[in-house]
């Protein structure tokens, strides 16, 4: 029996699966920051990637970090904003996909982002616009710890995973009303803030990296059918939930 048959079977039930968590947001109502980590996720494990982040523009018109699948990526993206040039950014700015197969050559294309992101240990990037038409709200980054470019199947699927992202932030009621879409933007970045801050009560509180702390809070989130923001504002709001009893939830901690 060919091996590689159930393989592949599995690969595209995972591909189909993807596609349909994300297409949901273009029918229900749905919470930004998760869908993108969702997203995030689905791309480092249907695509020959190492790690995955999203930028997303505000409503000045300049790149935020959203979402990212590990806390380094994380970083690497802050780094990137903060230094101003990147494959990232530039994807951006042009509405075009931003492909290094090996980051050793750029040096003189970035010489602030390259040695960093060598230096954390990535070789090659693949940026890919959040684009719909001629708007282009934001990038799908795509980062591996060894050199070559990212095959031809991937690349598809990034491309179109990044499209029905973007139609689902893009919401024809967006489309139409542009206040709608400036305050659902900036309601996703606040969110981010918001998790981060979660983030680091949870980390404090159990001695966890940040990186755990994150999986906990969407783990607690999921468990209680609740959008991670909403877990996030529980955290750190005036009327604070107890970070302990999430972290005993989630089996991080006991006692």
């Amino acid at each position: 029996m060919n091996s590689a048959v159930p393989v592949r079977q599995q690969r595209e039930s995972r591909l189909l699966q993807a596609f349909v968590q994300v297409t949901a947001t273009l029918v229900d109502d749905y919470d930004i920051p998760e869908m993108l980590h969702q997203l995030a996720g689905q791309c480092v494990e249907l695509l020959d990637v190492s790690t995955a982040g999203i930028l997303l523009s505000d409503q000045r018109g300049s790149l935020q970090l959203l979402a990212s699948s590990t806390e380094q990526t994380r970083l690497l993206e802050l780094f990137q904003l903060q230094a101003d040039e990147g494959p990232c950014l530039e994807a951006f700015r042009s509405g075009e996909t931003v492909t290094v197969a090996d980051l050793a050559g750029a040096t003189q294309r970035w010489p602030t982002f390259v040695p960093h992101a060598r230096q954390e240990g990535f070789a090659t990037v693949h940026a890919v616009p959040l684009r719909l038409r001629r708007q282009t709200i934001g990038t799908l980054n795509l980062f591996n710890q060894r050199p070559g470019a990212l095959g031809e199947a991937d690349a598809r699927v990034a491309r179109a995973l990044a499209d029905v992202a973007t139609m689902g932030i893009l919401q024809e009621r967006a489309i139409r009303h542009g206040e709608v879409l400036t305050e659902q933007l900036q309601s996703a970045l606040n969110g981010r803030i918001t998790i981060e801050q979660a983030k680091g009560v949870l980390a404090h509180v159990g001695d966890l990296d940040m990186d755990q702390a994150f999986q906990t809070l969407r783990a607690y989130a999921r468990d209680h059918d609740a959008y991670l923001t909403e877990v996030a504002h529980r955290l750190v709001g005036e009327d604070r939930m107890d970070p302990r009893e999430v972290l005993r939830q989630c089996g991080t901690i006991t006692g």
